[in-house]
């Protein structure tokens, strides 16, 4: 699990085990996707309309008292790297999720990483987190010396890179974990993505806000 995870806002119960899932995993979506449809009894899966709560929250709860590991890291072209970010809210402020690619100088995918982020949350929240996470993640894996970090949200952009104190209510531990991440990067620039530009990162953060639409369970 990484050693600086930062909670989640607000999630139901069965959406929080998730997440301790996604955590275990390293937040690598689908590896933990594989390990809880694998856990799941019969022909149901985490998104499978067939699975009920219990069967669920069951499976999750049999996966955190397993050995559940991180899937082997994979190996870099060199410390230079590449960040794709990127937070969905369904309703702004709705069901959250974030998401993160990691890639190597070539863009070659060393990572792809995902987790819901609260049942009511924003849109800017929701980058934040996965700006926090793919950092957290990145340094945790790797020393990069060299960053590139893609994003599209300019409130982020200008908080983080342009100096001004955060914009978005209650985001101050994610900005501030991430202004610790930057520091420890000797060179870092971000790249703002336009809405018709491809982000591979934008797939994960759905399925994180899909899991934060999740009921009690």
């Amino acid at each position: 699990m990484t050693d600086d995870r930062l909670p989640a806002e607000h999630l139901s119960p069965l959406a929080a085990l998730v997440d301790e899932v996604l955590a275990g995993a390293g937040y690598e979506m689908a590896a933990a996707t594989d390990a809880i449809d694998d856990a799941v009894p019969g022909y149901g899966g985490l998104f499978d309309p067939s699975t009920t709560s219990d069967e669920l929250r069951r499976a999750l709860e049999s996966l955190l008292t397993s050995e559940l590991t991180r899937p082997p890291v994979a190996e870099p072209t060199s410390d230079t790297f590449v960040l794709y970010v990127d937070g969905s809210s369904r309703g702004n402020p709705g069901p959250a999720g974030a998401g993160a690619v990691i890639m190597d100088a070539a863009e070659d995918e060393l990572a792809r990483l995902g987790r819901p982020v609260g049942s009511r949350t924003g849109n800017n929240t929701a980058e934040y987190v996965a700006l926090q996470l793919g950092l957290s993640e990145l340094l945790t894996r790797y020393e990069p010396r060299r960053l590139e970090v893609r994003i599209d949200s300019m409130t982020v952009i200008r908080d983080v890179w342009g100096g001004d104190d955060p914009t978005e209510p209650g985001v101050e531990a994610y900005s501030e974990a991430v202004a610790e991440a930057l520091s420890s990067i000797p060179e870092h620039h971000y790249t703002h993505l336009a809405d018709s530009d491809p982000n591979p990162a934008d797939a994960l953060a759905t399925v994180g806000a899909d899991i934060a639409a999740f009921g009690p369970g």
